[in-house]
């Protein structure tokens, strides 16, 4: 009897996952634990093994189709297995005796590839299928960019832009020219991880009123520190903790005394100030932006949040992450400063009030009886949210959070 295999749930607020990549075709013999194919979230990707074993006997949903959690993907069984009690009922499929064939159709038009129907079937996913009946427009019409001409939602979604003519123009207007060769170029579609980050990025410039300020302190006190911990790592079995891990806990100690720092706005015209520091850290990953948190960071050591920033990063890398690790940060910490930026302005992750950026090292000289001496200068950019944290609190803030760095070894003590 043949079995389905459902679309994991990646996390408890993960409501559906974008197929990346099958590793089996129908046909393919399949193992319990074989891999089938990847997926992404909003946040990361992952791997989906069998569950069953016997003959991949039909995909429901391809490359590129959005897919709710729990619904079954595929059928795995013995050859000949009855599987329409598995197929999802939006699913669509080709029927596979007829071949699915794109037919490339000439127009008037600034658009040339299109998803035409042969004998009655278009090569189109379920949520594309689903909305171009929801709004109204015809889905042939659309210009197709999905993996092998497969029209997909975001086709459908221009489509309607276009206002449901996919491109197609009067037979006697003249078909834009193109300024640049199609050879010295390469549409690709953002990926679903991308997309998030894209609207993220542009919904909190839209919406917060973001204002930054340009700090920098005397770094020879943690530099001094992370040199004594280095050389004696090997001795005394220390761990080896990074200026980035003595900044998260220095923000770590700063944070609760400035609640509206450690908030978050609720419909517009709410402050949730927390009671503890969750610190989102922001990490560049081959996938894009990551910011995984840690949790209760004011109730923890430098050891353990040296420890679990690199458990973190080490996840974020590899796409192994879960998606529950990358919400709920109540402030984040992003650090440049190793790409040997200097100054920035970092974008707030809404719904959080403000947002740190961490700079490089420049050498810089103060007066020291009379003679100028240098000195390993850090600087540090405050990005914040102007309706509800003015400039001079967030002046308090930074002055804070820099005598605590430059005093770090007496303030680690208490």
């Amino acid at each position: 009897m043949a079995a389905g295999v459902l679309m994991p749930k990646a996390g408890i607020t993960v409501e559906e996952c974008m197929i990346t990549k099958w590793e089996k075709a129908v046909g393919d013999k399949v193992n319990a634990g074989d891999l089938l194919f990847t997926y992404e979230t909003d946040k990361a990707s992952f791997e989906c093994e069998s569950t069953a074993e016997g003959e991949l006997l039909e995909i429901f949903y391809f490359e590129g189709d959005e897919v709710p959690v729990l619904v079954n993907v595929c059928a795995v069984g013995k050859k000949g297995d009855d599987v329409s009690s598995l197929r999802p009922g939006a699913a669509v499929r080709p029927t596979p005796d007829k071949a699915t064939v794109t037919v490339e159709t000439t127009f008037t038009d600034s658009r040339s590839e299109r998803a035409e129907p042969a004998d009655g079937n278009l090569k189109i996913s379920p949520r594309a299928q689903n909305l171009s009946e929801k709004i109204g427009v015809e889905a042939s019409l659309a210009s197709p960019t999905g993996p092998g001409g497969r029209i997909v939602e975001r086709d459908i979604l221009a489509l309607a832009d276009s206002g449901g003519l996919g491109g197609l123009e009067a037979a006697d207007e003249e078909p834009p020219k193109s300024k640049v060769p199609d050879s010295e170029y390469e549409d690709a579609a953002l990926s679903k991880i991308r997309r998030v980050i894209a609207g993220a990025m542009a919904g909190s410039l839209a919406s917060i009123p973001q204002l930054t300020h340009h700090h920098s302190f005397d770094a020879t006190n943690i530099l001094d520190f992370r040199k004594r911990i280095k050389t004696s790592a090997e001795r005394f079995g220390l761990p080896n903790i990074t200026l980035n891990d003595i900044i998260l806990y220095a923000v770590s100690r700063t944070l609760l005394k400035f609640p509206d720092f450690n908030a978050h706005i609720v419909d517009g015209d709410i402050v949730r100030r927390f009671k503890h520091a969750h610190i989102g850290v922001a990490m560049d990953t081959p996938r894009g932006l990551m910011v995984p948190t840690i949790f209760n960071a004011d109730k923890k050591t430098l050891d353990e949040i040296s420890a679990e920033s690199k458990s973190l990063a080490s996840r974020a890398q590899s796409g192994s992450i879960s998606p529950d690790a990358l919400h709920g940060a109540t402030f984040t910490v992003t650090n440049l400063g190793s790409l040997g930026v200097e100054m920035f302005t970092p974008v707030i992750n809404a719904p959080q009030t403000a947002i740190l950026g961490v700079c490089g090292l420049i050498t810089r000289f103060k007066s020291d009886g009379g003679e100028l001496k240098p000195y390993q200068a850090m600087g540090l950019s405050v990005t914040y949210d102007h309706r509800i944290i003015d400039g001079a609190p967030e002046a308090r803030f930074a002055s804070e959070l820099i005598s605590y760095l430059e005093n770090f070894t007496a303030m680690l003590i208490k």
